[in-house]
């Protein structure tokens, strides 16, 4: 059997593509690092790691065996996590990705709420609008809006009925106008961000079985959701957001929600996880406690 060190080194090197780095991380030497992967393959009579001078990539055996580590490794973590909080409560490291606009202005005072209820969790929280590989990067769940692009990944819903939202400031549509359809925002400066690389400026909307799509134009584009919200709340001219992004927004009276008979893109609102059995019980309360949050701003 092989140690639970060897296996944490060979995912290490395996995602940082380093066995110093993954020394580092674990705090050892690069020689007993290097040593442990050569025990942990003499063991399982295989090569994991193809080796160069230069470079450093998983053979297929590697691959495959990989996967089956990491799930053996967290479901280790997990049991010793069920053992401890039976005597101390929910507790230990939870590492969570959301998309910039909603993690700052949205998620961050939640958190506070529920380290309140919780006084034991420790966050690592990655704030980003590019969306964080769950199998590679130290993540164990991500928050993130739209249908998810990988069926591998576990999609725990928080906000399953959730759209997007056209709206400006009071001040811009005083300026402006008010566009009555939504074929009418491409004649206004619409405040665009990057999506998956690429300005997303194809707006949808749907009445009832009828679908427009608005090509939009503007001024202003941002690789950061949040710089567009804030551009809508400078009368800089008219975002498409979450709901969620801009609920207080609207409710404040900062912003007015446009199209009262039309809807925007379902944008449905999930917690990831790349496997089932990272599933924790940490990770099942944040989504409780999520999802009442959530359905508390519900439009």
């Amino acid at each position: 059997m092989s140690s639970i060190l060897d296996l944490e080194i060979f995912v290490r090197t395996a995602d940082s593509g380093s066995i110093s780095a993954a020394a580092r991380a674990l705090e050892l030497t690069p020689a007993a690092a290097s040593i442990a992967l050569k025990r942990l393959e003499t063991r399982l009579g295989i090569r994991l790691l193809a080796r160069s001078t230069r470079s450093m990539r998983l053979t297929e055996e590697g691959r495959r065996y990989l996967e089956s580590v990491r799930l053996a490794l967290a479901a280790l973590a997990e049991g010793e996590q069920a053992l401890k909080q039976q005597t101390q409560g929910l507790s230990g490291v939870l590492q969570l990705a959301a998309p910039s606009d909603f993690g700052r202005n949205v998620l961050l005072p939640w958190l506070d709420d529920f380290k309140r209820e919780h006084p034991h969790i420790q966050f690592q929280l990655l704030l980003n609008d590019r969306h964080a590989d769950l199998f590679r990067e130290t993540v164990d769940v991500a928050l993130r809006f739209g249908v998810p692009s990988d069926s591998t990944l576990v999609a725990l819903p928080i906000l399953p009925q959730h759209r997007r939202v056209a709206c400006a400031s009071p001040e811009y549509l005083a300026r402006c106008g008010v566009p009555l359809t939504p074929a009418e925002l491409s004649e206004h400066s619409a405040l665009l961000y990057l999506r998956d690389g690429r300005p997303y400026n194809q707006w949808r909307f749907s009445r009832g079985e009828e679908v427009m799509e608005v090509q939009v134009h503007g001024d202003y584009l941002s690789d950061d959701g949040e710089v567009a919200r804030r551009w809508a709340l400078a009368g800089h001219g008219i975002a498409y957001k979450a709901w969620l992004d801009v609920a207080a927004d609207v409710q404040a009276g900062r912003l007015v929600a446009l199209f009262d008979d039309w809807q925007g893109e379902s944008v449905p609102f999930n917690l990831l996880c790349p496997h089932r059995v990272q599933v924790s019980e940490r990770v099942k309360m944040l989504q409780a406690f999520l999802q009442e949050r959530c359905e508390a701003l519900r439009r």
